[in-house]
């Protein structure tokens, strides 16, 4: 299993803070399409791995090239299952949002949202808290 530098789900965090923002900003037509494009980069991420993802390609080829290379490599796993916890809380609101549950929509977008801003500004990954628990819980007796 090869590592990932652990400043690249940083980034895509912060893409998704920022769509997810506009999202909650935006008439609920519009936050439907920014959270269904978001769902399908989290899918992406669930499906290929987060270094495949559309931010994790822009991370890659526009973003470590300019930065010194990272002090180590993290394990791409707890990473890849936050995307899909993102790509559950996605899907709850971009149900809301299609079926006129306007408020169930932001809802679940505002709490995405704050895992993605503790993700991108002081690198707290909750969905990669919740990968390392359910490996504690997993391996008791």
């Amino acid at each position: 299993m090869t590592g990932i530098d652990p400043r690249g789900p940083r980034f895509t965090a912060s893409v998704t803070a920022v769509l997810l923002v506009a999202a909650l900003l935006t008439p609920p037509a519009v936050a439907g399409t920014l959270v269904a494009i978001q769902l399908l980069f989290f899918l992406s991420g669930v499906l290929l791995g987060v270094q495949h993802t559309p931010t994790g390609l822009l991370f890659r080829s526009l973003v470590r090239p300019r930065l010194s290379p990272p002090a180590d490599l993290e394990d791409p796993r707890p990473p890849r299952f936050a995307q899909g916890v993102g790509l559950v809380f996605t899907a709850v609101a971009l149900t809301g949002y299609l079926s006129g549950a306007t408020l169930l929509g932001q809802v679940a977008v505002g709490l995405a949202l704050v895992a993605a801003l503790l993700n991108a500004v002081i690198g707290l990954c909750l969905g990669c808290e919740l990968y390392l628990l359910g490996l504690r819980v997993a391996r008791r007796p």
